[in-house]
């Protein structure tokens, strides 16, 4: 394996594994850039509208650094011959398992008075990808389409292997809808799965067997049996 040193960027100085990854993604912004390209590739002035306050000499300067160091690639736009696709590589999306297990230790900070800040569709989804138990991901072959904000996401259950993706399909086995707010309130356990659905604030549609599947997967049947009344 060959060492990426990175021009002009500050070095920790120190043989280890954990130290070496922040060299590459530890300054201010880049996980979030990494966090807007897991959902899909995007084109810059795409990001810019989803991380507010970055800058776009400072985006330019994040997306370059990550293109040195392997973890983003530019490809061409069809149809566009100056503009610009960004998207993680194999290397990049080797940071979807940290990342995730990251944002589920982080909701855990997360209180109503945040609910006030920006909130996206693509970060939404990420919550929900958060909430997914690897060791309840039903061993069939289903999608399910979470439709957040104006916005469709898709997750595809396989062998139990789930993959995420953006976008609808076109006959999904159950489809869930809610605002992204929720969604980010579901991960922080803000709300209850009960309530959300109780409210309206979450609706799910679609075939029975795939709706218990889907909610044992994400932790919502057990969340929502804690909210029943315990009978003596």
């Amino acid at each position: 394996m060959v060492a990426l040193v990175v021009a002009g960027k500050r070095d920790y100085g120190q043989f280890c594994g954990l130290a070496a990854g922040l060299n590459v993604v530890g300054e201010r912004w880049t996980l979030l850039i990494v966090r807007e390209l897991l959902v899909s590739p995007a084109r810059f002035n795409e990001m810019m509208d989803n991380l507010p306050g970055i800058g776009p000499n400072l985006l330019a300067e994040r997306l370059r650094m990550l293109a040195e160091t392997g973890v983003v690639e530019q490809l061409p736009v069809v149809g566009d011959g100056r503009g610009k696709l960004y998207q993680l590589t194999e290397r990049g999306r080797e940071l979807r398992a940290p990342l995730l297990a990251f944002a589920r230790w982080g909701m855990a900070f997360l209180g109503e008075g945040d609910a006030e800040g920006v909130a996206h569709p693509k970060w939404a989804f990420l919550a929900v990808q958060a909430m997914v138990r690897e060791d309840a991901v039903p061993d069939v072959h289903e999608v399910y389409e979470f439709r957040i904000g104006d916005e469709a996401f898709l997750i595809e259950v396989k062998g139990g292997q789930a993959t995420f993706a953006s976008g609808g399909a076109a006959d999904p086995d159950l489809v869930v809808v809610g605002d992204p707010r929720t969604f980010v309130r579901l991960g922080a356990n803000l709300v209850t799965p009960f309530i959300a659905i109780a409210t309206g604030r979450v609706r799910i549609e679609g075939d029975p067997g795939a709706i218990d599947r889907c909610t044992r997967m994400l932790g919502w049947s057990e969340a929502a049996r804690s909210d029943l009344p315990v009978s003596n």
